[in-house]
Parts: C-alpha cells; structure tokens; sequence
C-alpha cells in the first residue's frame, strides 16, 4: 500500500501564505471596525432627542461665535462635522444669517436674561455683514436684555462689535485695542517677474481706474488706483469712527483725536495698549476672565455646575435650538435665497466660489418650483470670469421674464463681476459701507519667451496662417494678436457698461463716466444710481415678498436654495446635531479618517486664479471683471 505524503512547501512560500492570511484577517478585521462603528454612529444620531430641554430662567447666553464669518457655509456636511469636533477656531466659520438668527431670538426669548459677547474667535469680513449684526445687537439691547462684552484683544472688526455692548471689559495683560484705520496695501512682481526672471505680462484693459492686474505690470500702484481707493476707504472709515463714537457716547471728533495722537498716548501708558484703550473711554474696565465671570455669577443665576460658574447655553447649544424650534414653512408661497458668494469662476463649483452653471444651476431651480414666488439674490462676491458673470445674469433675466420678482441684497462685496449679476434685479440694497461698482474689464497674459531664453530654451516652427499659435506663452506676442485681445476686452467693457445703462435707465455715456473700473462704497453708488436703497437681507426679503404680494412677513416661507449633499454626506451631516455623533467622532481616528478621505476638497485661491487665466475655446482670453478690493478690514 502506497502512502501519499503531503507535499511540503518552502519557506518562501509559506512566508508568503502566512502574510496573504495576516492581510485577510487585517482586512476583515479593519472593515468590521469600520462598520461596527458606524452603525453606533447611527444609531447614536437615532436615539438622539431632537427636541430640545426647556432653558431655565435667568440663563446668560455666552455669544462667542468661532471662525470666519461667511455669508454661506463653504463645506460639506461632512467637514463641518469634522470641523464640530474641533476647537480651532481657524477651521470654523460661522454664518452671518446663523448669527443674527441666535441674536434676534435671543431678544424674544424670555428665559435669556443677559449676554455675554465674546468675539475674540470671530474673524469679521467685512463692515456691511459687521453692520447687520451690530444692528441686531442693538434691538438686542432695545428689548432690555443686558449686554456684557468681553476681550483679551480686539481687532477694529471685532471691537465694532464689542462697542455695542451695555458694558464692554478688556483683559488688562491682554492684547490691548488699536484703532489704526483702514488701508490697502499689495506687493508688485514688475521688476522681480520681468527683470529678474524674464516672464513678461501684457495687461489688456479698459477703464482708468481698473487695477486689479497692475501688480503684475507695475512696480507701485497708480495714482489712479491711489486716488480710488483712498476715496472709498475714507467713507467707511468716517461711517466706522461715527458708529463707534455713537455707541461709546463719544464725539466723532474724540474718537479720530485719540487716534491721530495714538503714539504719544501709548507713551504716556508705557506700552500699556489696555490701559490706553480705557484712557479714551474705548471701554468701560479691564477686568480678567474670572472677574468677568464672577461679576455675571452675581447679577444672574450662581451654578458650580457650569464652566464659568453662572447658569448659561453657549452659542452652538442655542444655534440648535433655534433651528429644531423654526417654525414650519407655511403655505405654499416662499422667497428663495440664493447666495452667491466668493469668485465667479467657469462651471460647477462648490459652495463657497460662484461657478456660471451652479448658480446659474440653482436660479434655474428657483424659477422651475411652482412654491417660489420671487427670489433674493445675496451677493458677496468681487466678481470673477466675464461669461461666467453673463451665464448667471441671463438666469435673473429668466427668473424676471417668468414673472418672479428678483431683489439683489449686496454683502461685503459686491463689484465688478459682482455687480455684473446684480445689475438686472428689480432692485439693488446694499449697506452703506458695501463695496461695489469696479465696472471695467481686463485681460492678462504671461510670456516666458525671454524666460527661457536665459536657459537656452527657444520655440520655433512653421503654423499656416499668421496667427497661428499666437496664444503660445513660450513665443513673443505677435502684434497682431495683441490687437485681437484688445479688441475682445473693450467689446467685454461695452457689453458691460451697456448692460448697467440698460438696467440702470442711464445713458451709456453717464454709466461711462461712473465706470472706469472704479470702486465705490454703497453709499457713493446709491448717489451715483447704482443701488436703489440701503438695507440688509431682510430688507431685500421684505422687498421681494412685497413684489410678490405675499403679504406680511410670517405669512410666507423662506426658502435657501443650495446645492443637496449627498445622502452619505446628509447623514454624517445630521450627526452635527448630536453629541453622541461629535463624541465619537472626536474619539475615533478611524472614523476621522474616513471621513476626511471621503469629503471633497475644496479649490483654493491659486486655482482659482489659474481657471479664470486659462483661455477656453476659441477665445484668445478669458475677459475679467475683477476687483481686489477688499481685505481691508483689519
């Protein structure tokens, strides 16, 4: 009888064997981890109550509000969650209708006493969204409701805030409050581009005052940029020093006094920016956290419970319930808002940066539900690619010939491409301080032609006609071609100052004469007709309803009208709302990590810059209505 004996198998190949099974155990073990760990999420986000704990009297609300404060949340619902489990106040933002939503339900909410405002997290955008919400802290105060400011340093952005408080206090060893004004300052590439590295820029533009690309062709700004820009800056900045004074009970003059002398007033303190701050009346104390906390413990409820030791709910804890408490839409009539904020750029984009067929995308959607009457258009946006501006213009048009009335509320920003989607609206609001108009046009192309050169690199062939390859970058520019672009940018700049004539009721010449690529405030506009009122979003809503005889606010819906998440992302998005979901989140890298790999990676500024340079089709550039105008607020 014959035995079979079993054929060994060589190191090698058990070496081999045993790390294929140790793979397949890592890999079933891995994915059960996986789904074990979102099943507790969800179930963790199910079992979660909705419905929110009656707040008990007497309650302080903490308002410090942490991030950047944007008109539109830029992320998916699964960075914010991400985000949610994070104290960096660098990966926040906080929305501008979330903020006055907290503030004005505070005012009515019988159970919040006072408020305690800390902005030292808030990063301001601009002064026409820091307007709105100074305006809300103010009917805040109107219905006797106590406001206490508090501050380890301020910038001027967040002190307008904080001067609107009944009692504001500043840290004595903290970073103290400079009020210094505004400025606009850029670095100029001339000479380091040109001189140095031998890369060439060719400026195609129209309009005096148009300096959005003159860093790449200048070593300094113009004068007429100059003069612009210091004629805008110094309307927001006496509107600034005015509001100040007027919340402090101060003069204007005063308050521009202690300014102008800030130097010698510091040195009479010894470098003490807080005491200072005190000196010109700026605030009303400097007293430490603690203190601050012991002084509210004493005016409100005592609780050893809480953190800062007085009975309170805290910004995001209110924020929620003020969303689960949001009455239902009611009826069938509705205001849509869209927002259209950041660059206006080519194609679909994300929230955050306007693409011409997104938004157009979503105005489109708006005049498609019958449940829409008429829409708000909120514009933040300092404009962007040409044709991308038209493709959302058209859409306004669309919504208006359908017979939905259009009401633009202008943000921050609202200029040049900007201005461009805005100009066809039944009505424009802007705040006073918005920036807006930069009504030119402008196109910029690189050579590397001389760049090359220096390393010994050439171009050279044959094309059929003249102007074939003339748009190569690595060959001189052809006169011809120049001509060609040139041509393309003026008919950009007709097309836009007779679209503003046609809209605005002006002749071309008089749009002409206010155009030129230069920026005004919103205050400076409405005088020159291109904004018909001042106002906030609630302003152009009641506007639009009113147009649409929807009746009396209440009566009606408003809808925001944005882009749907996908339903994985909605349902790691619903866990923003639950503790549970945050908690595991924070204690779980594996989690974290799959959901940072499967979120969408938001473009940055430098691609976008690089989409609007590069031609598309056979357009020999991609015509611009771009304004950098804005950071100035510091």
């Amino acid at each position: 009888m014959n035995t079979v004996v079993p054929r060994q198998r060589g190191p090698i190949a058990r070496f081999f064997i045993g790390l294929w099974t140790a793979m397949n155990f890592t890999r079933r073990l891995v994915m059960n981890l996986v789904f074990f760990a979102l099943v507790l999420l969800v179930l963790g986000i199910l079992a979660h109550d909705d419905t929110p704990a009656a707040l008990q009297s007497r309650t302080t609300l903490v308002l410090a509000p942490k991030g950047r404060l944007v008109e539109q949340d830029p992320r998916d619902p699964l960075r914010r969650i991400l985000a949610s489990a994070d104290d960096d106040a660098s990966k926040q933002v906080v929305q501008l209708r979330d903020l006055l939503a907290v503030i004005d339900a505070a005012a009515k909410d019988p159970a919040i006493e006072r408020v305690l405002l800390d902005v030292d997290d808030l990063t301001p955008s601009g002064f026409a969204s820091l307007h709105e919400v100074g305006a809300a802290l103010q009917r805040l105060r109107a219905s006797g409701k106590q406001v206490v400011a508090f501050s380890q340093g301020m910038t001027q952005g967040q002190y307008y805030l904080a001067a609107q408080a009944n009692e504001v206090y500043l840290d004595p060893a903290g970073y103290g409050l400079l009020l210094q004004g505004l400025s606009s300052y850029r670095p100029y590439f001339r000479e380091g581009l040109q001189d140095k590295l031998g890369v060439d820029f060719r400026l195609f533009k129209v309009g005096q005052y148009k300096s959005a690309a003159e860093p790449y062709v200048r070593d300094d700004a113009s004068p007429a940029a100059k003069e612009a820009d210091l004629f805008w800056m110094n309307d927001v900045w006496q509107r600034y020093i005015g509001d100040i004074a007027s919340a402090r009970k101060q003069s204007p003059d005063a308050v521009k006094a202690g300014i102008d002398t800030m130097a010698e007033g510091i040195t009479r303190t010894q470098g003490d920016l807080a005491q200072f701050a005190l000196q010109q009346k700026l605030v009303d104390g400097l007293k430490t956290r603690d203190q601050v906390d012991d002084l509210l413990a004493q005016r409100g409820v005592a609780d050893d419970n809480s953190d800062d030791g007085f009975r309170e709910v805290d910004y995001d804890a209110y924020l929620r319930r003020v969303h689960r408490l949001l009455p239902a839409l009611p009826g069938s009539s509705q205001v849509a808002v869209v927002v259209a904020e950041g660059e206006i750029v080519p194609g679909k984009q994300s929230q955050g940066t306007i693409g011409g067929e997104s938004t157009s995308d979503l105005l489109r959607a708006a005049r498609d539900d019958d449940a829409i009457k008429a829409v708000v258009l909120r514009v933040n946006s300092p404009g962007g690619e040409v044709f991308s501006s038209e493709q959302i213009r058209r859409e306004v048009d669309a919504l208006k010939k359908d017979g939905k009335p259009v009401v633009v509320s202008m943000g921050d920003v609202a200029a040049s491409g900007g201005y461009w989607i805005s100009m066809d609206a039944d009505r424009i609001y802007a705040d006073p301080s918005t920036i807006t108009g930069s009504i030119g046009i402008f196109g910029l192309i690189p050579n590397f032609s001389r760049a090359l050169g220096k390393i010994g690199v050439h171009t050279d062939g044959v094309g059929t006609e003249p102007l074939a390859g003339a748009e190569d970058p690595t060959r001189p520019m052809d006169p011809g071609f120049a001509t060609i672009i040139q041509q393309v940018i003026e008919k950009g700049y007709r097309d836009f100052t007779g679209g503003v004539a046609a809209a605005r009721h002006k002749p071309v010449a008089d749009v002409d004469a206010i155009a030129q690529g230069r920026v005004w405030t919103g205050a400076q506009a409405k005088e020159r007709g291109l904004v018909d009122a001042f106002g906030g979003l609630q302003d152009a809503i009641d506007d639009a309803a009113a147009r649409a005889k929807l009746g009396k606010r209440g009566e009606y819906g408003v809808k925001y009208v944005e882009r749907d998440a996908s339903p994985f992302a909605q349902l790691f998005g619903g866990g923003v709302q639950s503790r549970i979901g945050v908690m595991l989140l924070q204690r779980s890298t594996l989690l974290h990590g799959l959901a940072e790999g499967l979120a969408p990676h938001a473009d940055d500024a430098l691609r976008q810059v690089e989409a609007q340079l590069r031609p598309t089709g056979g357009a020999p550039v991609r015509a611009m209505a771009h304004c950098f105008c804005g950071g100035v607020i510091r």
